[in-house]
């Protein structure tokens, strides 16, 4: 019990340290239910994506299954083509993302087996490429593997996201005190990438994702959504719908609103607009060489972690779980007496 006990306390501490939660942004709170999953399959849609390639497209993949797949849907919510991908494993699939290839202007998924329950038990993580499909039919499709480590110890995280201006990879890890890492420049398929902490992260992220233009970035949590500069100062707070386990976060290819999804089956994806100051153009601005350096190393490293993305009644809902911890631990004491 004493390591369950310690668990708890850290949780509450976590909880009563956070400083006074900042004001949202005056943002629109026409938030708008776009389309609800149907398929029967799709029963905890954990990543989101919007296709870069097929209008009015979006991908998203279970939490954990059986077997490494991913569902194209239409607007509508109707699955429109299963894709099984050879090559991966589904240990724990918690975050995807979508770009375009500027060479070839290929559609390019991401899908990243970087769950971890166990508190960085798994030697390493993953993140499968594959190229989007060109036909939307059911078909297997080829992956190529990325292994990960972190340089200071694994660890959970449930976001990825893509900087579509220099193509740097980043993981933002789900903890109290959470972490953006960047992966290498170039990544290599024949051993493990290391990944670096470049900033810090709100507390319990649940997922990532840039802007169309790379301009900005989002980061998800249960509560709301933060939107920062690629240097990591903070745009605006967005308040999110409430969702029963807001899982997932993308940005529209117009990049005026947000996309947000949950897990469960029929679940829903609601479409949230951005307030017209964090509102970004739609096609990446061309980088000088010199310029892709210093972004790649400097990006992704919001100032505080203490707190961000939270409001009062984020906190309270904290509060009222930390009572409830209270109540657990000392009803566990008084049984082992």
């Amino acid at each position: 019990m004493g390591d369950f006990v310690t668990r708890v306390l850290a949780v509450m501490a976590a909880v009563f340290l956070l400083p006074a939660a900042p004001a949202r942004a005056a943002g629109d709170d026409g938030a708008e239910r776009l389309f609800t999953f149907k398929d029967p399959q799709i029963t905890e849609s954990s990543g989101l994506a919007v296709s870069p390639t097929h209008e009015g497209v979006y991908y998203t993949h279970n939490d954990s299954s059986a077997t490494p797949t991913f569902y194209a849907a239409d607007g509508r919510g109707r699955t429109l083509g299963t894709f099984q991908v050879r090559g991966a494993e589904a240990r724990d699939w918690e975050a995807m993302a979508a770009t375009k290839d500027p060479a070839t202007g290929r559609g390019v998924l991401w899908f990243a087996d970087i769950g971890d329950n166990l508190d960085g038990a798994w030697p390493n993580v993953s993140v499968y490429k594959v190229l989007e499909p060109a036909t939307l039919q059911d078909a297997t499709l080829p992956a190529t593997r990325y292994r990960f480590r972190y340089a200071d110890g694994g660890r959970n995280a449930e976001g990825i996201m893509i900087n579509p201006r220099t193509g740097r990879l980043y993981v933002v890890s789900k903890e109290f005190a959470g972490s953006i890492y960047a992966a290498p420049k170039k990544l290599r398929a024949d051993r493990t990438n290391v990944l670096r902490k470049t900033g810090n992260a709100p507390i319990m992220a649940t997922d990532a994702a840039y802007a169309p233009d790379g301009s900005s970035y989002v980061v998800r949590t249960y509560f709301s959504a933060t939107l920062y500069k690629p240097s990591g100062e903070t745009i605006a707070k967005v308040e999110m719908p409430e969702l029963k386990q807001a899982e997932s976060i993308a940005y529209t290819p117009d990049g005026k609103a947000l996309l947000t999804g949950t897990e469960g089956p029929n679940s829903p994806v609601y479409r949230v607009p951005l307030p017209e100051t964090a509102q970004v153009t739609a096609t990446p601005s061309p980088v000088r060489a010199e310029e892709r350096e210093e972004s790649a190393s400097s990006a992704a490293a919001p100032a505080d972690s203490s707190g961000a993305g939270l409001t009062v009644t984020d906190v309270l809902i904290w509060l009222a779980a930390a009572a409830a911890a209270i109540g657990v631990i000392t009803f566990l004491a008084r049984r082992t007496r």
